[in-house]
C-alpha cells in the first residue's frame, strides 16, 4: 500500500527493545480508545496499517481486524515476528508484514520461526538493515528459511536507500528495497 493514503492505528507497548527503535514513544502512554471509536476515526479511508509497538500484544487486535474486514478495509498488520501470527484471520485483504530482526537490533534471537510457515505470497518479510553484518544475516536467513512472502529490505532510519540498494544489486538479491515513505514526506512528524 506504499504511496496510497493509509490510516495508521498505532498500538502501545512492545515486547522487544530494538537498539535502533524509531517509535520508542509507542512503548507507553497513548490514548485509550474503544474499537468503535477507532473505526469512527478511520472513517471511509480504505487502507489501514495496524502497527505499534507490537499490535499482537493487544487482546482485541483480532476483533479489530474483523471489524476492519467487515467494513471493506485493506489492512497491513505490522508485527515484530516474535509473537505467533497463526491466530490471525486469513483473508485476501489482510497482509501480514513481519519483521525478521537482524543482529544490529539486539533482538535477532527473539524471532518465532514457526511464523515463517504461516506467511503467504501476499504477505511480507521485512529486514531492517544497519550494516553488512545485517545484510549477510538477512541473505543467509532467506536461503535457510525460504518463504513465499515478498521480501523487503529497508535501511535503519528508513530513508538512506542508496548504499543498501547498491548492495542488493551487487549481490543479485531478489528483494525490494523500500524507504519509510512517511519519513521522506513528513520527516519525523507524528500523527501524519
Amino acid at each position: 500500500m506504499m504511496g496510497a493514503p493509509t490510516y495508521f492505528v498505532r498500538t502501545v507497548g512492545c515486547n522487544l527493545s530494538c537498539s535502533w527503535c524509531d517509535t520508542k514513544y509507542a512503548m507507553e502512554g497513548g490514548i485509550e480508545m474503544s474499537l468503535p471509536d477507532i473505526m469512527e476515526k478511520i472513517g471511509d479511508l480504505r487502507n489501514v496499517c495496524l502497527t505499534g509497538g507490537e499490535p499482537l500484544l493487544q487482546a482485541d487486535s483480532p476483533e479489530l481486524l474483523e471489524m476492519l474486514r467487515d467494513s471493506g478495509k485493506r489492512v497491513v498488520l505490522e508485527t515484530n515476528g516474535s509473537i505467533d501470527v497463526s491466530r490471525m484471520p486469513n483473508w485476501d485483504e489482510l497482509i501480514i508484514s513481519m519483521d525478521i530482526k537482524c543482529p544490529s537490533s539486539g533482538m535477532s534471537d527473539r524471532m518465532l520461526m514457526s511464523n515463517i510457515l504461516v506467511l503467504a505470497e501476499k504477505d511480507q518479510l521485512k529486514f531492517i538493515i544497519s550494516d553488512n553484518i545485517d545484510l549477510n544475516h538477512a541473505t543467509m536467513f532467506m536461503s535457510e528459511h525460504p518463504s513465499p512472502a515478498n521480501v523487503i529490505f529497508s535501511p535503519v532510519g528508513g530513508i538512506d536507500l542508496k548504499t543498501l540498494a547498491e548492495s542488493v544489486i551487487t549481490r543479485g538479491l531478489d528483494v525490494r528495497v523500500l524507504p519509510q515513505l512517511h519519513k521522506i514526506i513528513w520527516d519525523c512528524d507524528r500523527g501524519v
